[in-house]
């Protein structure tokens, strides 16, 4: 088992990754204020999941309430936070209740919010199911729900007390899915990782078949490298913008299409490509470079265009974004693999072009 710091001072948590993890309880209850838990999952990981981490906690004298929600982004919304908080007050949850979000990055991120607005603040715990979420979305205190005009503009830095990603749990993942949490782990690569990059060209099809040793590595470099930019910029002041290196375009094409509609990762691969051809029109890129994260990306099963929903409607929309400041918007490029930075004086035309350049 590897064992991360998240290093936040007083609140400071450890990631716990290895197989098997489920079933293996130790680190949760060493957590617990209260020996009662809630635990939030939904529709496709209940099934699978569910029952054994609670029959694990109940069998060390914790009281288990549960709450499944609808799966999927378009439920990441105010409706369906809600079955969240109906469940805290229906099983008489107080403030030291510690809430488990079980599951992908829209239950950990609407279990996050929940826990930080129930009565002002209450414990919570990440426990992730999907790649996306062990790598990324789990570790770090972001949560939030979706708006209609933008992702995930609603929501609180909240930190959990503990990751526990058991790896065991990707056997169920649809390729689909992993593929979108591999958009993730190649972002690290590309924002401040350069080693890493080149060992993922190595190594992208012993991910994709979900080779033990490859995965462990992939998932516990990807957390290192989240974890000292979380301690280092926990409330996203400097360099935590760095990791949303494509999620500024690729916001717009969940939004613009729908949410769900493409897959959170699906949308990074696509927007960070925009990135990259906008960074090449700026001169920092190459060609060459281009071509080698276009190939990682199509060897990692993830789309390199977005749709054509018009570069007018991609601005439109990516105007919402959190990093807009003083009215201006603010992309994360890459000045070279390895080095991203954000940029704020950026042509408007210029940004169109590139967004043009790689819609199909």
């Amino acid at each position: 088992m590897s064992i991360l710091n998240v290093a936040l001072g007083a609140r400071s948590y450890s990631i716990h990754i290895a197989p098997g993890l489920l079933d293996h309880p130790e680190p949760i209850l060493s957590c617990l204020r209260l020996k009662k838990v809630a635990v939030v999952t939904n529709d496709v990981v209940g099934p699978l999941y569910l029952e054994r981490l609670c029959a694990g906690l109940r069998g060390a004298g914790v009281e288990v309430a549960s709450v499944i929600l609808p799966d999927g982004e378009a439920h990441k919304d105010w409706p369906t936070l809600n079955l969240i908080f109906d469940m805290l007050l229906r099983e008489h949850c107080e403030r030291a209740t510690t809430l488990i979000a079980l599951g992908g990055g829209v239950v950990g991120d609407m279990a996050g919010f929940a826990a930080a607005c129930y009565q002002r603040g209450m414990p919570f715990i990440q426990v992730p199911t999907t790649l996306l979420a062990q790598v990324d979305s789990s570790v770090g205190g972001k949560t939030a729900i979706n708006h209609p005009l933008g992702k995930n503009m609603i929501g609180a830095f909240h930190q959990p007390r503990l990751v526990l990603a058991d790896t065991a749990t990707l056997a169920t993942l649809p390729t689909r899915e992993l593929s979108a949490g591999l958009a993730e782990i190649i972002k690290y690569g590309l924002i401040r990782d350069a080693g890493f990059f080149a060992w993922l060209e190595q190594h992208i099809d012993a991910l994709r078949a979900l080779e033990p040793e490859a995965l462990a590595w992939a998932i516990e470099r990807s957390c290192r490298n989240k974890a000292e930019v979380v301690a280092a910029d926990e409330t996203e002041q400097g360099v935590r913008a760095l990791l949303n290196l494509g999620h500024t375009f690729g916001h717009a094409i969940e939004a613009g299409l729908g949410y769900g509609q493409w897959l959170h990762g699906e949308a990074v691969a696509a927007g960070t490509m925009m990135a990259v051809e906008l960074s090449r029109r700026l001169g920092w890129l190459g060609d060459a470079e281009l071509a080698r994260i276009e190939a990682l990306f199509l060897a990692a099963g993830l789309p390199v265009f977005g749709p054509p929903l018009g570069a007018d409607v991609y601005l439109a929309l990516m105007a919402h974004d959190k990093k807009v400041e003083g009215g201006k918007l603010r992309l994360v490029l890459l000045r070279a693999l390895g080095q991203a930075v954000v940029a704020s004086e950026i042509d408007r035309a210029d940004i169109a072009a590139a967004i043009g350049a790689r819609c199909r």
